[in-house]
């Protein structure tokens, strides 16, 4: 299902990225600088935000497909990065290695979010930022929550693993890190079951 994924997440996503998920983007990525780590980096929306006090960015992607799509685009911006093809919980960078780590609509889809989120605490310098977006469990919406459970095990093997109750928020907390900025709203134009989200900003504690 890679290439399928790959082809399709674009159009798939674009209704969305117009009303709203574009203008989250820029708010969290472009206020980044210094050396940054993007994981799971798809076929590149972030890569047009990032701000040229970005001294080094390193994009992460496993699936080729997707880095085949990552690196059309990456050529399309005019910017350089360099390109790795890691999981997110095996990243093969130092411990300290960046200032800021972005995670968009990443996790909801790894195996093991506290791995991948020890691995991103790990390669960041004390006090370094992770700018996150994700779709999460609707706490708000019991009707909603239901519809999440009965639909996520059609909706894994048909969307890349993709979970429908992660509650990122909580692990983000529970691998270590100080959430300073948290914001939950609707995902505008998407589907029902995709549409409770949060976004904001974790620390590694200095």
């Amino acid at each position: 299902m890679s290439w399928f994924m790959a082809a399709i997440y674009d159009p798939f996503m674009r209704k969305t990225e117009e009303a709203c998920l574009r203008a989250w983007r820029g708010e969290l990525i472009g206020e980044l600088r210094g050396a940054v780590l993007e994981v799971g980096a798809g076929t590149g929306a972030n890569l047009p935000l990032y701000s040229h006090a970005v001294e080094r960015l390193v994009l992460a992607e496993p699936d080729r497909a997707m880095m085949s799509r990552l690196q059309e685009r990456l050529g399309g911006v005019g910017r350089r990065a360099e390109l790795c093809e890691a999981p997110m919980h095996r990243l093969p960078f130092e411990d300290g290695s960046f200032d800021a780590v972005v995670c968009t609509l990443v996790l909801c889809s790894v195996e093991d979010p506290q791995a991948c989120l020890g691995e991103v605490r790990r390669v960041l310098r004390p006090g370094g930022k992770l700018a996150f977006i994700e779709h999460v469990c609707d706490e708000h919406r019991f009707g909603r929550r239901l519809l999440q459970r009965g639909l996520e095990p059609i909706w894994k093997p048909l969307a890349g693993g993709c979970h429908l109750t992660r509650r990122t928020e909580t692990a983000i907390r529970d691998a270590g890190f100080e959430l300073t900025e948290v914001r939950r709203e609707s995902l505008r134009k998407a589907l029902p079951m995709l549409r409770a989200s949060v976004r904001g900003v974790a620390r590694k504690p200095a």
